[in-house]
């Protein structure tokens, strides 16, 4: 646990209290703050009084002398409409902030030289922040890693010189972090997600914007034209900032091409990396991905030899491209993670004979942005909500079965696969949709995928690679 002194004797509102909202509680009152809780839910409220932390209904708080409110990144700060919380703070002029701005703060008083490296993107950002997490491990460096990805940012150690924070950062926590100064800050790309938090595309990418204009060193992905604006302007501001791309050649930064990973400066470039035969860093995505890694690290002035040694030995992140089995020509492919056409799309450009699980509970525009990745497709297989709409989208284009669960697609799309006399096939699980119809969260619904996989006839005949 990081405990939060720069609140020490001092009141502090905390609203939300799932697992980053607890953490929160636990650091502040660690480190010695006043800090009442409250959630919307009364069992969570609850079971935070059993642990002795204090809590009372936030509306009935006097909020003169309150220095924060804290909100967990999951509670609305503005759209669709903020939360009754931070009205009542707005109000009373107290400022709204989260667990990474609390986190940013501590880093400046206690320990300024630890290396930050913040990430953000609609997409790739869990893959790069535990890229970046594993070559810096593989160099020997002090490394810890959390924040969206999973550990809640203020359950990491406490900083001390040389040791390295990888934080992924979504729009909800980059909101709630005005001072956010990371040593590299990372911005991968843009997409639309999001909206119905953010109110528009322009909101939402400024938001993102905010991660890189505050870093020390800037690495940009410019592979879409919103992000390369983003480079533009930085750069304008005279800001350090690194290009990278994975689907075009640059003159300077660093860029993915033909399964290399290429330098450039000044038009010149030399070869840093091979990415070809590592599989967890398979398409193009995964080369932007690969790209702002090398980046980074190229930023913290460590040698390029020994980043592309470290590159072999990434195992990959779970549910997003992870080859699960492979029987013979036939990949097993979960990439539950992909909740969005545009992610699914990373997936789709990666295969050349792809059999399709896809469906769930869909997000604005569906599949049809997907069209170009349509003859890779040999048979779609539909699960979830989604099914009836995307089947209009699929129809007289690609071949498609409704399936209803993930169990029979699964089983529907090895029968037909191994009929198929392709060199290379792969049953693709890549949703294009969230996962709350049928299942929780995509985690569960990715290990759905792998039950139903070693659930297969024959299953314990196939060694199994993930």
């Amino acid at each position: 646990m990081i405990p939060v002194t720069t609140f020490k004797d001092r009141k502090v509102a905390l609203f939300g209290l799932g697992g980053s909202g607890l953490s929160t509680a636990r650091a502040l009152k660690a480190g010695g703050a006043d800090v009442v809780c409250f959630d919307d839910n009364a069992a969570r409220v609850e079971a935070a009084a059993l642990e002795g932390l204090a809590t009372r209904d936030l509306r009935d708080l006097e909020w003169d002398g309150v220095a924060a409110l804290v909100l967990a990144p999951g509670v609305p700060l503005t759209h669709p409409e903020p939360h009754w919380s931070a009205v009542l703070a707005r109000d009373a002029g107290v400022e709204i902030i989260g667990d990474v701005e609390l986190f940013c703060r501590e880093r400046r008083q206690v320990c300024p030289a630890a290396p930050l490296i913040a990430i953000t993107g609609t997409n790739g950002k869990s893959t790069t922040t535990a890229l970046i997490a594993h070559l810096l491990k593989v160099l020997g460096r002090d490394v810890q890693m959390g924040g969206n990805i999973g550990t809640p940012v203020l359950d990491l150690e406490p900083p001390q010189p040389g040791r390295h924070y990888v934080i992924e950062c979504s729009s909800y926590q980059i909101d709630l972090a005005p001072t956010l100064d990371a040593t590299v800050g990372v911005h991968l790309n843009l997409s639309p997600d999001h909206l119905d938090r953010h109110g528009s595309m322009e909101n939402y990418a400024a938001i993102k914007e905010r991660l890189v204009a505050g870093a020390k060193v800037a690495v940009v992905g410019v592979d879409d034209l919103m992000s390369s604006s983003i480079a533009d302007r930085l750069e304008l501001a005279r800001k350090p900032v690194c290009r990278i791309a994975g689907e075009r050649e640059l003159t300077n930064g660093l860029y993915a091409r033909y399964d290399r990973l290429y330098e450039a400066k000044d038009g010149a470039q030399h070869e840093v990396a091979l990415l070809g035969g590592i599989d967890s860093l398979r398409g193009d995505h995964n080369g932007q991905n690969a790209a702002a890694a090398a980046a980074t690290l190229r930023a913290l002035e460590l040698p390029a030899e020994k980043i592309a040694e470290a590159l072999k030995s990434f195992p990959g992140l779970h549910h997003r491209m992870e080859v699960v089995d492979r029987r013979g020509r036939i990949l097993f492919i979960n990439d539950s993670k992909a909740t969005n056409a545009d992610a699914a799309a990373r997936a789709l450009s990666s295969f050349d004979r792809i059999y399709w699980i896809a469906g769930g509970r869909a997000k604005a525009g569906g599949i049809s942005s997907l069209d170009n990745y349509f003859p890779r497709i040999a048979k779609t297989f539909l699960i979830g909500e989604a099914a009836g709409d995307f089947a209009k989208t699929l129809d007289g284009r690609v071949p498609y079965k409704v399936c209803g669960t993930l169990p029979q697609a699964v089983a529907d799309a090895a029968a037909e696969a191994a009929e198929d006399e392709a060199a290379e096939i792969a049953i693709l699980l890549s949703p294009a949709c969230a996962s709350f119809d049928q299942f929780p969260n995509f985690e569960l619904r990715g290990a759905a995928f792998v039950d139903a996989v070693r659930a297969l006839p024959d299953a314990e005949n196939n060694q199994e690679v993930a």
